[in-house]
């Protein structure tokens, strides 16, 4: 009786489906100050409890500090996560820390921004060119009268930023728009400096015709925004000042419904998210992956505004 049990036991087990591996993927933002990789954080959350069996770590710089990020992926590879998903503050720091993650079995993918060179297996994001180009669009279909602007970016080691900046020069060459000089203004991704030198900026060239930040980062912080928009609303409501501002997150939105920018060029962190949860279990059961994924571009006016925030 007692072997026909075991035997029985042994049958089960072998005819149970065999349960699936659990997972545990870290993502890695430039900054965690920043609302933006909030949105890729609570994407990434929901896919990875969708799913059931993957485990989705948040954990970045709390500043936009490249030091501190390469710091971070190095206590990622001693912890042997199963892979990771970096937003690239510098591209030469980071590019030895992806080489050194994968050589230690860790999959690799970027997302927001990318390290090309590096031995990362995908990039899940915006195609930043295309992105500084449409905001490039924006203020020319604005304003193609044209003047000087000048430019806020991020990092000046990011490449997705010197990307979008390249895409906006593009948009606006043979254009009436002239660059001033100092532009682009590097922020390190803080939104307070991004105002500071937008205010900064005005003061160097009061003629100054348009700011493009390429980043919502001075929209971060939004009643210091206010107050530099109160500051230039003459000039703005007389069409003589402009802001394009980069993303779309519901704060930015909101802003742009009650009169504080003139366009939004918006990325989808959140599918960014979603689809780094999607990607590196992909990776981990052997399955080809496409190099690169682009997740699109939302233009935003005060006429679609409204649609976008229901």
């Amino acid at each position: 009786m007692r072997k026909i049990l075991l035997a029985a036991a042994a049958v089960a087990m072998m005819a149970a489906p065999a349960f699936a591996a659990n997972y545990k993927f870290a993502v890695v933002p430039k900054a965690m100050n920043n609302p933006f990789f909030d949105v890729a954080r609570d994407g990434c959350m929901k896919r990875a409890k969708e799913l059931g069996n993957v485990e989705c770590i948040y954990k970045g710089p709390i500043e936009h500090e490249p030091a501190t990020q390469a710091q971070i992926i190095q206590d990622f590879i001693t912890q042997k996560v199963d892979g990771l998903a970096i937003s690239v503050a510098d591209v030469a720091s980071m590019t030895k820390s992806i080489d050194a993650a994968t050589a230690a079995g860790i999959a690799v993918i970027t997302f927001d921004a990318d390290a090309p060179g590096s031995k990362r297996i995908a990039y899940i994001g915006t195609n930043n060119k295309d992105f500084g180009t449409a905001l490039g669009k924006q203020l020319l279909q604005l304003r193609p009268d044209g003047g000087k602007y000048a430019m806020i970016s991020g990092g000046p080691g990011a490449k997705n930023l010197a990307e979008r900046v390249d895409g906006v020069r593009e948009a606006l060459k043979g254009s009436k728009w002239t660059e001033v000089s100092g532009s682009p203004a590097f922020c390190n991704d803080d939104p307070a400096l991004a105002i500071q030198e937008m205010t900064d900026l005005r003061t160097a060239t009061p003629d100054l015709g348009a700011i493009v930040p390429v980043g919502g980062w001075p929209m971060f912080a939004p009643e210091g925004y206010k107050t530099f928009v109160n500051h230039n609303k003459k000039d703005i409501d007389a069409g003589k000042f402009t802001l394009v501002v980069a993303d779309t997150l519901k704060m930015q939105l909101e802003l742009l419904r009650d009169g504080y920018s003139n366009a939004l060029t918006g990325q989808r962190p959140f599918e960014m998210g979603e689809k780094a949860m999607d990607t590196l279990p992909a990776i981990k059961k052997g399955e080809k992956v496409p190099e690169v994924i682009y997740t699109g571009l939302d233009l935003v006016t005060k006429d679609n505004v409204a649609q976008l925030l229901k």
